[in-house]
């Protein structure tokens, strides 16, 4: 009992250490604001989209980019068809991109689909692009987007990334806690973390990254299973600063059934593992600099939900021993229930102080963004037998997401800045 009692107070140590700090990031958001100035649109970029059967929606980017505000002759677009089996490719020539073919069984991810990609660029324009757009075939980006997203880039940031909206909230509880976690994410942790300076993370798609990130890292090298956190971490440990802009605003569509969500969160968090373990000691070099950055992605990718399945499976085995050493059910009962109840109310308070914020950007009923945010935990206590099977699992993989092109909760217009 004694060693499960110190187990216990050491998971909530640690649980402290690595996540109460991130409250103070909601004040912040709320009360301070980070203007940038306007800028010509002078830069180059290519758009590198990689795609796996994903005609159903892939032209619904294409025509998203196609009708950016930004100078049209600035942008091209390039996609790398990945082990289709569809007409991915065919939909995407006839809409007049640069098209490139991947067959490869072997290395599977978007890591390889990158490299390859922009090895063929590299390849067949010499003179490069002053910036690289990574997207995911489901995305559809605001009008704005580019203009946005130049206007961070141009202000000194060399990797910017923007805000993560969702087509599908209001689907079902799973897709709801897909978007409010990332309009969570993109309010309350990478916008306060651009506001004092820190480094933001990258979420995957929706990014940007100069031409000298490029040289400089060699090309694309990063082929963990998640490997955008593994790009965040590479460069947060060089010194990068990754930019956030608030008004890029776009869209991507969540997973609505169990199976495809757990698979999907159960590559990110093996993939949250495999970057703790490759960079975990260079990041903790630089918190011992006082680089707040390193510190705040080592509590990004230490697995919170691995410490508080730790942290559960104590109670419960507490609670046991009580019940066989003759204490009352009821009290056992309390020791079970107490940490749950804790933490379903602090993650309703973050998910609903979210949905209040972000009012106008989640577009779906108000019914469903009242229902949902009640729901919201629920989705974030799934990732606890996530954890622990990603914990001591060998073989995870990265699996297709099937998209089935939903446009259910597109907004009319680009919202107002939050400036």
């Amino acid at each position: 009992m004694i060693y499960l009692q110190l187990i216990g107070k050491i998971t909530a140590v640690l649980l402290f250490v690595f996540g109460a700090y991130q409250l103070l990031y909601i004040p912040i958001a709320l009360v301070f604001r980070k203007k940038t100035a306007e800028v010509e649109e002078t830069n180059s970029y290519a758009v590198l989209i990689c795609a796996r059967n994903e005609a159903a929606v892939i032209s619904d980017l294409i025509s998203s980019i196609k009708n950016q505000t930004y100078n049209r002759e600035l942008i091209k677009i390039f996609v790398m068809a990945d082990n289709c089996t569809d007409e991915t490719a065919s939909v995407c020539r006839a809409l007049g991109v640069v098209v490139y073919e991947r067959k490869n069984t072997e290395k599977i991810g978007k890591g390889y689909a990158l490299e390859a990609l922009l090895d063929n660029i590299a390849a067949d324009y010499p003179g490069g692009f002053d910036g690289y757009f990574v997207f995911d075939a489901d995305n559809v980006l605001d009008k704005s987007y580019i203009s946005e997203m130049n206007r961070v880039f141009c202000s000194g940031y060399d990797i910017v990334t923007g805000y993560r909206n969702s087509k599908n909230y209001g689907d079902n509880m799973i897709s709801a806690g897909y978007a409010l976690s990332f309009l969570r994410e993109g309010r309350f942790l990478n916008y306060p973390r651009y506001i004092v300076g820190s480094g933001c993370t990258i979420g995957g798609t929706g990014f940007m990254f100069s031409r000298e990130i490029l040289e400089e890292q060699g090309g694309w090298k990063f082929h963990l299973l998640t490997e955008d956190i593994e790009f965040s971490a590479y460069h947060i440990i060089h010194g990068r600063k990754i930019g956030f802009a608030q008004d890029a605003i776009f869209y991507d569509e969540q997973p609505v059934t169990l199976k495809q969500s757990w698979d999907q969160r159960l590559r990110w968090v093996k993939g949250y593992m495999q970057v703790l373990r490759k960079y975990g000691l260079k990041l903790l070099r630089g918190v011992f600099k006082g680089e707040f950055a390193c510190f705040d992605m080592i509590s990004s990718l230490t697995p919170i939900f691995i410490l508080s399945a730790v942290g559960m499976l104590t109670n419960a085995l507490t609670a046991l021993l009580m019940l066989f050493s003759g204490e009352s059910a009821v009290l056992a009962a309390v020791v079970l229930a107490e940490p749950l109840i804790w933490a379903y109310g602090t993650m309703f308070i973050i998910g609903f102080i979210t949905v209040i914020s972000e009012w106008s950007r989640i577009h779906t009923s108000a019914a469903k963004k009242i229902i949902y945010s009640f729901t919201f935990p629920v989705f974030l206590l799934s990732y606890l037998p996530i954890a622990i099977v990603a914990l001591f699992s060998k073989n995870v993989s990265w699996k297709p997401i099937v998209h089935r092109g939903s446009r259910t909760s597109l907004p009319a217009r680009p919202k107002k800045r939050l400036e």
